[in-house]
């Protein structure tokens, strides 16, 4: 294996490249890479995008027009940990316009590709070594979509 790690291969339906490039405006440190374009030889029109490569936040990415026989699921999510408040609001709302907003801070983007976007702090809160204080934090985090770390907190912290 090279040293490069791992890149991430997103398979779409004829819009990698605006995939990448929504991607790319959501993220802050982010970059697109090499377009490449199918051949006279196909299988996609000539000419047309069959691969984009880009980066976010330091992860890669390889986005596939390869047409409609594969779709995302929810077994595979990207997780987005932020720093604070702002940021879960920021990803929140950049990811889900267009998309849909899921439970316990899980939500589909316009592509259908599911993102987790947790705040700083929440594994400590739930998993607490006092199974009371976890319970109370998990039983907040369940009745929301989009997390607020302020009422997890407070949830937590009751009693």
């Amino acid at each position: 294996m090279t040293t490069e790690g791992f890149t991430t291969c997103l398979w779409f339906d004829g819009q990698a490249e605006e995939a990448a490039e929504y991607y790319v405006s959501v993220f802050k440190n982010s970059r697109l890479g090499r377009i490449g374009r199918y051949s006279e030889a196909g299988p996609g029109p000539a000419g047309s995008v069959m691969t984009v490569e880009f980066e976010l936040n330091g992860q890669r990415f390889v986005g596939v027009n390869g047409g409609p026989e594969f779709t995302f699921g929810e077994a595979v999510s990207f997780q987005i940990d932020c720093a604070d408040q702002a940021e879960v609001d920021y990803y929140w709302g950049s990811l889900t316009d267009g998309g849909e907003e899921g439970p316990c801070g899980w939500l589909k983007d316009r592509y259908g590709l599911s993102w987790q976007v947790v705040p700083d702090g929440l594994t400590e809160l739930l998993l607490d070594p006092d199974g009371t204080k976890a319970a109370r934090a998990t039983a907040a985090m369940m009745a929301m979509k989009k997390l607020d770390i302020a009422v997890l907190r407070a949830a937590h912290d009751a009693g």
